[in-house]
């Protein structure tokens, strides 16, 4: 059995540690908070993007594009697929970063030619340590996901896709549902589907009496929109990730300080009963001792009283023979 300063070592021990979890859960919640907030500041910006594209193809509906698959193309095309995989620099997040490295691995086993983006500390060292090449590796963006950030994944992105360099665009990431549901998720990033645009208008809009003048053409407009387009899919997952990770951690920590709870608890248990037995210890050795006095006592009493009978007994014996 543990002694008593053990326990309460232990005890100690535990109480810094949730000293230390919630800690980490209330700053997940704060930058969750705040990354939503952000996320939801710029959203009507990409809305109106995507309406603009939508309007486009309502004006003409076959306007070509790189960024569409070609006329008569459904899904396959042939040649290098790019994944950009989005997880976090650090761990103590439940299951975060492993679903989404585990959906990652799987793509990246279907096709065999394939270029790897990481955003994210986790699955840069899961990469690496597993000899899986990356092309290119963003640091320093899945803690603090800005628009700035997200327009250079997108430049480097779409630099390699108008070289012919990839033919297919995946983007991995984890999808924030609510505060209990956080899914891995792979969506295509590029080529687009035409199709996917070509909706009829909202209600509210009105119609245009005078054509509009797209310059130089319809076609650059087009390209120009649907790469601002491309900037808002990955600065949503970005966000999206990060605000999934402040949740998971969140969980994480909550489940954590209740476990600590439950250890304190047992913990608290156990201090009462080795305490009350060491007290009950202490009692009967206190007792035994005063038994062994009172014992001894009364055996130095007897001594005495014997010793009296004799020296009486002596006495008498003398005057006897005196008398004699």
């Amino acid at each position: 059995m543990a002694s008593i300063k053990e326990i309460k070592n232990r005890i100690k021990s535990v109480q810094d540690t949730r000293k230390i979890t919630n800690a980490m859960y209330l700053i997940s919640s704060t930058k969750l908070r705040k990354a939503r907030k952000n996320f939801e500041a710029t959203r009507p910006y990409f809305d109106a993007i995507t309406h603009e594209i939508k309007r486009i193809f309502r004006i003409d509906e076959n306007v070509p594009s790189r960024y569409f698959y070609p006329k008569g193309v459904i899904e396959e095309l042939e040649g290098t697929y790019g994944y950009l995989v989005i997880t976090a620099d650090k761990g103590l997040a439940g299951a975060y970063n492993q679903n989404v490295i585990k959906e990652a691995v799987k793509m990246l086993n279907d096709h065999e030619d394939n270029l790897l983006f990481v955003v994210g500390e986790c699955g840069r060292h899961y990469f690496t340590t597993h000899h899986i090449p990356i092309e290119q590796s963003f640091r320093y963006t899945a803690q603090n996901p800005t628009l700035h950030r997200a327009r250079e994944i997108t430049t480097a992105l779409l630099d390699k896709y108008d070289k012919g360099e990839i033919t297919k665009m995946y983007v991995i990431f984890t999808d924030y549902q609510n505060s209990f549901t956080e899914e891995a998720q792979v969506m295509r990033l590029l080529p687009f589907h035409k199709a996917d645009f070509k909706v009829p208008p909202p209600p509210g809009e009105k119609k245009v009496k005078t054509p509009f003048k797209f310059m130089p053409n319809l076609s650059e407009v087009l390209d120009n929109t649907v790469e601002s387009y491309v900037l808002g899919i990955v600065y949503g997952a970005l966000v999206d990730s990060f605000v999934s990770e402040q949740s998971a951690r969140m969980n994480a920590m909550d489940s954590a300080n209740r476990n600590s709870q439950e250890i304190l608890n047992d913990l608290k248990v156990q201090y009462n009963h080795t305490r009350q037995a060491m007290i009950t210890q202490e009692i009967t050795e206190i007792s035994a001792g005063a038994k062994a006095m009172k014992r001894k006592r009364e055996r130095k009493a007897m001594d005495r009283q014997k010793e009296l009978m004799r020296m009486l007994n002596e006495q008498n014996r003398k005057k006897e023979e005196e008398e004699e």
